[in-house]
């Protein structure tokens, strides 16, 4: 084999390394964002949906006490709600919150502390008088919905992140098969094409 020859060799090899390198390193990073969105949306929106569902389960709890109406329940079991509510507010704020979710977060908490002194009161009152408790548990059951909502919002939006990362690379995955077939047409005919000898 020639120099010539050996270079061509050399070259075509180098270009097919080159094409498949950047390809994989394109691929790798679109398959980083398709995990770390599949991690947000368990993470941050599933984990976070089912917190605002055993929110809304004790706040319901709450309400069926108002209704009913269950003196027992504010005299004893609703210290024992209050302490689960507020550890479901102490694991909801370990994930990961959008700024419109932290507003909706921000106020929930605040009406939550609302509720807490209502409460208080609604006891000190003989239970006579309900209406500040009824008007929190409303509010927060606003809160705890808009919550809800974004957690659908978010997840739909990280699904869309998720098929556009997909569909890159299945794009980027077409183009490399056919450079390839392209490259390994054009080394076929570097290797084939053997220039004329000039006769002196």
């Amino acid at each position: 084999m020639t120099f010539y020859n050996k270079i061509k060799w050399v070259l075509g090899i180098l270009i097919v390394f080159v094409l498949i390198v950047a390809t994989n390193l394109i691929d790798r990073n679109n398959f980083a964002r398709v995990k770390e969105s599949v991690e947000t949306i368990y993470e941050d929106r599933l984990i976070a949906k089912d917190l605002i569902f055993e929110m809304s389960q004790a706040v319901k709890e709450k309400e069926l006490a108002l209704v009913l109406p269950d003196t027992l329940f504010f005299k004893g079991r609703n210290a024992k709600v209050n302490q689960d509510i507020q550890g479901l507010i102490d694991t909801f704020e370990t994930t990961k919150l959008t700024i419109e979710e932290s507003k909706v977060f921000e106020t929930l908490k605040a009406n939550l502390k609302k509720l807490k002194g209502s409460e208080t009161a609604f006891v000190s009152s003989g239970f006579a008088e309900k209406n500040e408790v009824t008007k929190h548990v409303a509010n927060i059951n606003n809160n705890l919905q808009d919550l809800s909502d974004i957690q659908i919002t978010e997840g739909q939006r990280q699904m869309s992140i998720s098929k556009r990362a997909l569909d890159t690379v299945e794009l980027f995955t077409q183009i490399e098969i056919y450079i390839l077939v392209f490259l390994a047409i054009v080394i076929q005919i570097i290797v084939m094409y053997k220039p004329k000898s000039s006769d002196s």
